[in-house]
């Protein structure tokens, strides 16, 4: 095998739910999903598009009635006209990053990241053997923040991307529109291309939405914007997203589509449609849900002498630091076994989450409070 392959990190939040799952009464708060199963609006469609036979191959970037539907839904958040030729549909928001590594790096390249984040996303430019620079956030009085300057000095001739992802997982931090400008533009000077993450944009507690870069960019800028519908519409295990991109990229993304998986499955993409449609009732109702989660959790995390964080501003995730702590993955461990919560160790998302835990807090009110309650002992 390929060293690059062989020298990946394991995933220390599949880690710890895999030792999680075989326990008896564990409150599973480590992937970033909620409580929620897919609206039966959703499967619904779904069931309807099986039974209408739709099971069959489709164009690599996505069936035209999606990518329309996409362009109709982005062009009304963004409020400027995106073309379906710049939209491509694909099996997640993890497959396209992946595709957007694929397209953009080799080895002897590197990638910039601003971190804490995912550990997914560091590892696609592993993958193709390109190198990453991270530039930190910082935990201040008042919140997550980005040192621009620092970021761009990280820049060099073999810079091929950088990846930002806001709103943040695990920190909830947003990045702000002067930052995106100013990003954009040092781009620009140096052909760099931005991948920006933006599958919380929706999950946003102070904004309507999320500042992205569709709101600044022109269509042939180097940027590619990934989305998911997984998390505002509760999708996460149907695997369906896409890709925003200038549309001279679109023929190359189509083949590395058809080497990957052809195309997104059939009656996936039929729901996606159902979901645009209809979905903005529901995707109120969650973010409403999630801001009434994200004030309880951080008013009572807050509350004890240990713990550090944030007021998240967006996507659903308390990113803490705990008081003494070097070892994230072992308290992750602890906790489990003792208190019975499954927590996402700080260690996963990259060297500044160390000494930090993530809760991801789109769970029922009832059972965040259990958890908390369990927590309390151990953490507080």
């Amino acid at each position: 095998m390929r060293p690059a392959v062989t020298q990946l990190r394991d995933s220390l939040i599949r880690r710890i739910s895999d030792e999680g799952m075989g326990l008896d009464d564990v409150i599973p708060l480590w992937f970033g999903e909620g409580d929620d199963t897919t609206p039966d609006f959703i499967n619904d469609a779904a069931v309807a598009s099986l039974r209408a036979g739709q099971t069959l191959y489709t164009p690599n970037r996505g069936i035209p009635p999606l990518r329309q539907e996409l362009s109709t839904y982005m062009t009304g958040l963004h409020g400027r006209p995106i073309d379906p030729s710049r939209i491509t549909v694909t099996a997640s928001g993890m497959a396209a990053i992946m595709i957007a590594a694929e397209l953009l790096l080799e080895a002897g390249d590197n990638m910039v990241v601003v971190t804490p984040v995912w550990p997914n996303c560091v590892e696609t430019a592993h993958i193709m053997g390109a190198e990453t620079r991270h530039a930190f956030l910082s935990l201040g009085g008042d919140g997550w923040r980005l040192d621009l300057d620092n970021l761009i000095d990280l820049m060099d001739d073999n810079t091929r991307v950088v990846f930002v992802n806001s709103p943040g997982n695990p920190t909830g931090w947003v990045m702000d529109r002067g930052q995106q400008v100013a990003l954009l533009e040092a781009c620009r000077k140096r052909g760099v291309t931005i991948v920006a993450d933006e599958v919380y944009e929706r999950l946003a507690y102070e904004q309507a939405r999320a500042p992205s870069f569709l709101d600044i960019a022109e269509p042939e800028d180097r940027l590619i914007a990934v989305n998911s519908f997984s998390k505002s519409w509760s999708m996460t295990g149907w695997r369906l997203g896409w890709m925003t991109h200038a549309p001279e990229i679109g023929q190359a993304l189509a083949m590395l589509q058809e080497y990957n998986i052809a195309a997104p499955t059939t009656f996936v993409q039929h729901a996606g449609i159902t979901a645009l449609r209809d979905g903005e009732a529901y995707v109120a109702e969650i973010v409403d849900r999630y801001r009434r989660n994200r004030d309880v959790v951080y008013q009572r995390l807050g509350a004890w002498p240990r713990i550090r964080m944030a007021r998240p501003e967006a996507a659903f995730y308390a990113f803490f630091a705990v008081d003494g702590i070097t070892d994230s993955y072992a308290l992750a461990r602890e906790v489990l076994h003792k208190a019975k919560v499954g927590l996402a160790p700080g260690a996963a998302f990259g060297p500044a989450g160390e000494g930090y835990m993530r809760l991801c807090f789109a769970a029922t009110p009832e059972t965040l409070s259990k958890a908390l309650d369990r927590l309390e002992p151990a953490l507080a």
